[in-house]
């Protein structure tokens, strides 16, 4: 403990300066108080506050600054007083109370937390469209070994679930080698704010599932997503079924729905784990009217991720023009004459703004649709050549979003029995 004193010379019986004892307290409630007051009768006595060894006002604040760098070097020695109760200024103040470590509260997020998750994706939250046994829990699970899938009812949903912080990632499929692309996904890449960070390959073997017992002749009815249907209706043909089609909204939860209701003139196109997970029987494996049927699926983060040159990269982009067809070519040349590959691309209608009207004097007005543009490149956005590119893609565009730059899917294909 450190006290100023004031000069023994000085005997006027109100001291120039009162100053106050520091106090150790635990370092996480440290306090340092160096106050001092001006008596009316030292105001209008100089030679008093300089009898008392600080001729000025800043003489004092450096000694107080002195004091406080004293307290900060033992702070190392107020562990002990921890559980104290410390007077400063004439209050009492609490210590904080020590926490039980064998209490499991939640832990605080960290920089780490934030930060793109590792490859491997162990203990990540991945949420995908459908029920258990669907395709994209199997890509979910190709893509991310190890994670927990979250299954979400809707598209819309599995954006949301990321946006919200209920899941980490979300798998989607995006473009399937017989039915094509899946508009809804596109549609909402534009509208949320999450990140392309990868993409994977997933093949596809549609099976054609009953209740146990049940056989084909019996059967009047055939339910599951609209692309599976349209996947398999040359061999359910074959096959000789003269059934209605009807559309459900994923594959895994047709299979669920017979098997809740116990439909027993009914049959879902679904894979061999959904037939596992809800007791029906495989009636014709491998229906799907091309072998080689795979589906492209990508993954939605909340972040990007850092763009390398060491591997293979993707970019994908969206992008608006309002002045003619010449434009679109324009835009393509900026790629070719760099020798960048256009694995894809992709025309959606533009929602706000679907017609674009031109007028002739000859022939009057004409109506135009106005088009969204998706495309897929290879290059990565640590190559100069694809920002160059861009800036020259956004010298003739209206709009122009990067959805993500990301790793290309370079694992071999081969189709399976159940991926």
């Amino acid at each position: 403990m450190h006290y100023l004193r004031p000069s023994p010379s000085l005997q006027s019986p109100v001291r120039a300066m009162t100053p106050i004892p520091t106090h150790r307290v635990s370092p996480s409630r440290l306090v340092i108080q160096c106050a001092y007051r001006f008596d009316s009768a030292n105001a209008t006595n100089p030679a008093a506050s300089t009898s008392a060894g600080f001729s000025t006002r800043a003489d004092w604040q450096s000694a107080c600054a002195i004091l406080a760098s004293k307290v900060v070097s033992q702070q190392q020695d107020t562990k002990k007083d921890s559980g104290n109760v410390a007077a400063v200024n004439g209050h009492k103040t609490l210590d904080l109370v020590p926490v039980d470590t064998n209490i499991n509260l939640p832990k605080a997020l960290t920089i780490t937390d934030l930060s793109p998750a590792p490859m491997h994706g162990a203990k990540l939250r991945v949420a995908y469209q459908g029920v258990p046994g669907a395709y994209s829990e199997a890509a979910a699970g190709k893509a991310y070994p190890n994670c927990e899938a979250i299954p979400c009812d809707q598209f819309e949903v599995a954006f949301q679930a990321v946006e919200l912080w209920i899941a980490d990632r979300a798998v989607l499929p995006v473009e399937n080698s017989l039915g094509g692309s899946i508009h809804r996904n596109y549609d909402l890449l534009l509208r949320h704010r999450l990140h392309i960070v990868g993409e994977v390959q997933l093949a596809v073997h549609h099976c054609l599932l009953a209740l146990p017992g049940v056989r084909k002749e019996y059967l009047t009815r055939v339910i599951s997503h609209p692309q599976a249907l349209s996947q398999c209706e040359l061999t359910l043909t074959k096959l000789g079924l003269n059934v209605a089609r009807e559309a459900v909204d994923d594959t895994a939860g047709a299979a669920e729905f017979v098997a809740a209701n116990n439909l027993r003139d009914t049959a879902a196109i679904a894979s061999a784990r959904a037939a596992d997970l809800y007791g029906l029987q495989i009636l014709a494996d491998g229906i799907q009217d091309d072998s080689s049927n795979v589906t492209r699926f990508v993954m939605l983060a909340r972040e990007p991720i850092i763009p390398r040159t060491d591997r293979p990269f993707k970019t994908s982009i969206v992008f608006a023009h309002d002045k003619g067809t010449s434009v679109l070519f324009k835009v393509l040349s900026a790629f070719a004459f760099r020798n960048i590959s256009l694995t894809k691309i992709e025309s959606r209608p533009h929602r706000n703004r679907p017609i674009r009207l031109v007028d002739d004097a000859n022939v009057g007005t004409a109506k135009h649709f106005e088009y969204m543009f998706y495309v897929d490149f290879e290059a990565s956005m640590a190559e100069a050549r694809a920002q160059n590119a861009l800036a020259e893609v956004q010298e003739f565009t209206s709009f122009l979003r990067v959805l993500g730059s990301y790793p290309m899917d370079m694992t071999p294909w081969c189709p399976s029995r159940d991926d």
